[in-house]
């Protein structure tokens, strides 16, 4: 089997090497589980977060996801490159979509995703924290860059900082490498972090706002969440056509009629995890 299939062969539901993955009602927990090692992401766990990211995909009863990192001194610290060639240790030479799967927006998996920063986030550990869609930080993580310290450029999660710091904040970084940490305190004031938080509550706070995001439509929240994401490739007017589309599609969805409905009789909404329904009759609601 090529390497980009591997993961078709990996089963989530047992101990994956280096991660936990864990389902808590409609939450689940990735938690990066390599302490010793700053929770560096080694070349084996490639497949493995690929195949997590199926099955968040097809799992209707996962609404939201909380991703985290074991201990409380690092989030995530990269790729390991413990090894003499650093570039072989990370990720391979083909095309990026076949190569660099990390993440749900990688995986283009829609639904949403907490970071729990509990320490350190470097390198490669950027990746977890500009793909999430809400970052909670303990206030004595840090964030740095090191790949020019390493000859490598910087060009992939770093183009993430770009999009939710200042540019010179995320060229300091870059440019920099260690010689630059971004503090929690001053990353919450510059927006790369939404939620600063004292020591050991990362996680729960996390996990509480991943419920409270598990309460809404999951259909209008994932078409949500690709309309603003969406929206960070394109020109205004595109951006716009596309989420009006997105929005029409969701007018024809049950959870359209359910939700009006239930606010009406007072009552909690009965939600419709599946993409692809329809509403029978316009009677019914």
């Amino acid at each position: 089997m090529t390497k980009s299939r591997r993961w078709q062969e990996i089963d989530v539901t047992q101990p994956l090497d280096g991660l936990r993955y864990e389902k808590d009602g409609e939450i689940a927990i990735l938690t990066l589980d390599r302490p010793a090692t700053g929770n560096a992401v080694h070349p084996g766990m490639h497949a493995s977060l690929r195949a997590i990211w199926e099955d968040v995909r097809v799992d209707q009863s996962v609404r939201a996801v909380v991703v985290t990192g074991a201990g409380e001194r690092h989030f995530c610290t990269g790729m390991d490159v413990g090894g003499d060639d650093v570039a072989a240790s990370s990720v391979g030479n083909g095309p990026l979509d076949q190569e660099v799967l990390l993440t749900a927006r990688q995986n283009r998996v829609w639904k949403p995703v907490v970071a729990a920063v509990n320490g350190t986030a470097a390198g490669g550990g950027l990746h977890f924290v500009v793909d999430a869609d809400i970052v909670v930080a303990a206030d004595h993580a840090t964030f740095l860059d090191t790949h020019v310290n390493l000859g490598i450029v910087g060009g992939l999660e770093n183009i993430g900082l770009a999009k939710r710091l200042p540019i010179g904040t995320a060229l300091r970084m870059s440019l920099q490498g260690r010689d630059f940490r971004l503090s929690a305190d001053r990353a919450y004031q510059l927006g790369l972090v939404d939620e600063l938080v004292t020591d050991g509550t990362a996680l729960g706070v996390a996990i509480e706002i991943a419920r409270s995001i598990a309460g809404n439509s999951p259909v209008a929240v994932s078409r949500t969440q690709e309309a603003i994401w969406s929206s960070l490739e394109t020109g205004y007017a595109q951006a716009l056509a596309y989420a009006w589309s997105l929005i029409r599609i969701q007018w024809g969805h049950p959870d359209a009629h359910e939700g009006p409905r239930a606010f009406g009789q007072r009552r909690t909404p009965q939600w419709n995890p599946d993409p692809d329904a329809t509403v029978i009759s316009h009677n019914h609601r």
